[in-house]
């Protein structure tokens, strides 16, 4: 470190500043970036307890079912892709809980899966869950 002198112009880099910069960008970057990341939101219906009796308002649930030829089923009715949403608002417009469930093939693609909640969610179902083979027995 000098004291003085007359030596000139020094060019030394002062680091103080650009640490503060970086610390700046820092928080910057820290409170744009998102939080969580966005997805499809689904619910998964959870196994009735062992020696339950079975609930009362069975028949009030839709299933949206896809099968591994791509056919459409609600229920048991077999309708086309292009009437799923149409049908779907036909059934909910009575009722006050909107939740509808996906079961699809094993051997299906998840696209199709996920074409299934854009139409529930299309026809404005509030919760969407989706039917699993381990749900479907009861574990």
């Amino acid at each position: 470190m000098s004291v003085g002198g007359g030596s000139g112009v020094q060019a030394n880099i002062n680091m103080t500043p650009m640490i503060d910069i970086l610390l700046v960008l820092l928080i910057i970057f820290m409170a744009i970036s998102p939080v969580s990341p966005k997805g499809l939101q689904a619910l998964a219906p959870q196994p009735p307890p062992p020696n339950a009796p079975p609930p009362p308002d069975n028949d009030r649930t839709v299933v949206i079912v896809v099968d591994k030829n791509h056919n459409w089923k609600i229920n048991q009715e077999d309708i086309p892709e292009d009437r799923i949403e149409d049908r779907l608002i036909d059934i909910f417009k009575t009722r006050a809980e909107r939740v509808v469930f996906v079961r699809g093939d094993p051997d299906l693609e998840f696209q199709w899966v996920a074409r299934a909640i854009d139409h529930a969610h299309g026809a404005n179902i509030d919760k969407v869950g989706l039917m699993t083979p381990k749900v479907e027995e009861g574990h």
